[in-house]
């Protein structure tokens, strides 16, 4: 018998090989499940009596021949008849093919549902294919089955003498690699390790008198009853250890893992695993394998698990995920959604029971579980909802708070005068020693928020505790970082304020990317003479800015600090006493009157426009201007030759640098030079 495809278009191989199916590997992997299918519904028949004879050894098996290029895929399951060969593969399973192509041709992840089509994958590798069959029917014939890749066919009886079906793919040119026993076994592995019927590819080897050689023994290269297919209660934990190991041979024991069981509205199965994940989120992604009916279709499954639990590891498995025709896309549906907030919640509800049953050792875990939960609670609502209850914070002792418990625990220290909450933090417990400290001083507690995402977490948390903010403890003087009342009134005037900024000011180092502001405030004797702080507001910004795309105009700006000067602080009054008042009065007096003149300049010319002033008027106000820059200039230059004197000026910024590792080279070498001289 001679015919054609029952199609109306001639392009349907074409398409089949550039968009029905992407991965050209994947051929492999429909063309064993088909075998997989023949052999279960042959044990289908078998079961319900339908089928009498012996169902023996039942299997799907692979044979390469490199010499000639060729790839068998044989099952002994129901075989097709000549009738069936021509219903199931000459007549392609869609209606309106010519429609069909037209519409999807572009589009393969619109393709769905289209099963039929799994035998033609094999034309994406393979120049001519060939089926030889038997069916399971008492008296059926055999039939042989020919294509080269066009629509033209050739179907005749042929002598197979045992029940089932052999695909033969000659393979194109350039797609020999498929001929070779290691690629085989490689894709195998990856598409049909778990397959629910033994998938044989030859005879298993052993060394012997130093060559190998084959053994009695077939090789099954698949675990037809994995894990997930198990009762949880068989299973003992070892036996998610080993089936850890066995899915991620160079990971670390897992935390624990939770067995998904679920029949109704949608059948689900699964193991998914807790990694130990501290850091660097984009690495672990991609680590859960999504099966249906135990055929591996993709480990890319964001659209069917919320997007933070893409960190977990593991398996899935449903056969009531809608997928393309190639099995390899997943299509949002229903049961997709449904399948994604199960998932979500069983493993909320698991983590919620680990930490109401054992909770010393979920804090044990904090460190690996912070990123996993906080990530969720930032992309998630409904999570952030059930994990508030058992996320942690930790504080920089060690010690470990629910929300409610932490809010409680600083609620009568922590409130500022306006009724906030302040939550004090650090990021290195190590490089803000000094800041924790003198917060722990004033009877603060202070975190420690030193993950990935603490600094996105802070803006969450504000957003969600009421009447709350969060401040790193190196953000402002302590005096300040929870301010009680309106603070301390400045006893110093507005001259002696200006000889001390502009004196320290001109001995601040340039350093890259790093500007400098100088303040004068009253903190109390007991406190340090200088504290250098950072804008909150701008170090989140930047921190935010290496995580969030379209921010990173805010890690291009400098960073921001700001030296605060105690006005009250021993040191900081003897520099201020040790400059020469008189002489500096003098040139401050100078100044106040070219203001004052300068003012009266201005108010005589106000009710003019500046292109309704004469050039002489123009020229009087410019000299007025002039002239007080110039006296500002000669002050401040008086100060910075003064600042050039003092021991004590650049003692005090060092240490201040130092306090946050901005004292490097050259500039610390002089320091520890000028500290041996203090203490000659």
């Amino acid at each position: 018998m001679k015919g054609n495809i029952g199609i109306t278009t001639e392009n349907i191989f074409p398409v089949i090989k550039k968009f029905l199916y992407s991965d050209h590997e994947i051929f492999l992997r429909e063309l064993v499940s088909n075998g997989v299918d023949a052999v279960q519904k042959l044990n289908t028949l078998a079961s319900k009596g339908d089928f009498k004879g012996e169902t023996g050894d039942l299997r799907v098996s692979i044979t390469m021949d490199e010499k000639k290029h060729t790839l068998t895929v044989s099952d002994n399951g129901i075989g097709m008849t000549a009738e069936e060969v021509d219903k199931y593969i000459n007549q392609i399973a869609f209606s309106g093919a010519t429609d069909f192509l037209e519409k999807y041709k572009d589009d393969a992840a619109a393709i769905i549902g289209h099963f039929g089509l799994g035998f033609y994958s094999a034309f994406m590798v393979a120049k001519q294919v060939e089926i030889f069959s038997l069916s399971y029917q008492e008296g059926a014939e055999a039939v042989h089955w020919t294509c080269d890749g066009s629509p033209a066919f050739e179907m005749e009886a042929c002598d197979k003498k045992e029940r089932g079906t052999d695909i033969v793919l000659h393979l194109d040119d350039d797609c020999k690699e498929f001929s070779q026993k290691n690629r085989v076994l490689e894709l195998l592995r990856k598409y049909c390790r778990f397959l629910p019927v033994p998938v044989q590819v030859g005879m298993k080897t052993e060394w012997k008198d130093g060559k190998e050689v084959e053994t009695d023994e077939p090789n099954i290269i698949n675990d037809t009853t994995p894990l997930w297919t198990k009762q949880p209660s068989a299973l003992q934990d070892e036996d998610y250890k080993k089936f850890y190991r066995e899915l991620y041979p160079m990971s670390d024991e897992p935390l624990f893992w939770i067995h998904l069981n679920v029949d109704y509205p949608f059948h689900l199965t699964g193991v998914l695993y807790f990694p130990r994940i501290k850091s660097n989120i984009e690495i672990h992604r991609n680590r859960i394998g999504l099966y249906c009916n135990q055929v591996y279709v993709t480990d890319q499954v964001e659209n069917i698990v919320p997007e933070f639990l893409t960190l977990l590891h593991g398996v899935i498995d449903s056969p009531d995920i809608p997928l393309n025709v190639s099995r390899s896309y997943l299509q949002s549906d229903q049961n997709v959604k449904k399948i994604a907030n199960y998932i979500e919640k069983k493993v909320a509800d698991r983590l919620s029971t680990i930490f109401k049953e054992n909770r010393s050792e979920f804090e044990q875990k904090w460190n690996d579980l912070k990123l996993f939960i906080n990530y969720g609670m930032l992309s998630e609502e409904k999570f952030y909802d059930r994990a508030s209850s058992f996320a942690l914070l930790e504080d920089v002792d060690g010690k470990y708070y629910t929300y409610d418990e932490y809010r409680e625990l600083i609620k009568t220290e922590q409130t500022d005068k306006d009724k906030t909450l302040v939550y004090l933090y650090a990021t290195d417990r190590d490089e803000q020693f000094t800041y924790i400290e003198a917060a722990k001083a004033k009877g603060y507690n202070v975190l420690l928020m030193n993950g990935q995402l603490d600094t996105a977490l802070v803006g969450l948390l504000e957003q969600k505790l009421e009447k709350s903010r969060f401040s790193r403890v190196d953000g402002d003087t302590p005096e300040r970082l929870i301010p009680k009342s309106d603070g301390q009134e400045l006893t110093l005037s507005a001259d002696d304020v200006h000889r001390l900024t502009e004196a320290f000011k001109s001995r601040l180092p340039q350093i890259e990317k790093k500007e400098f502001a100088v303040s004068v405030e009253s903190m109390g004797e007991a406190s340090a003479p200088v504290v250098l702080t950072q804008s909150e507001y701008m170090r989140r910004m930047k921190d935010m800015s290496q995580y969030q795309q379209g921010m990173a105009f805010y890690g291009e700006m400098p960073d921001m600090y700001q030296l605060v000067l105690n006005a009250d602080h021993p040191t900081v009054k003897a520099v201020l006493a040790a400059m020469p008042s008189d002489e500096l009065s003098k040139i401050e007096g100078e100044v106040r009157g070219l203001k004052a003149r300068k003012a009266a300049v201005d108010d005589t010319y106000k009710k003019k426009k500046d292109d309704e002033l004469t050039d002489d008027e123009k020229k009087q106000k410019q000299e007025a201007a002039d002239a007080v820059a110039a006296e500002e200039k000669k002050l401040n230059e008086r100060l910075a030759s003064l600042a050039a004197e003092s021991t004590a000026i650049p003692q005090l910024i060092d240490l201040a640098l130092l306090q946050n590792g901005l004292l490097k080279g050259e500039a610390l070498a002089k320091f520890i030079r000028r500290s041996v001289e203090f203490v000659k």
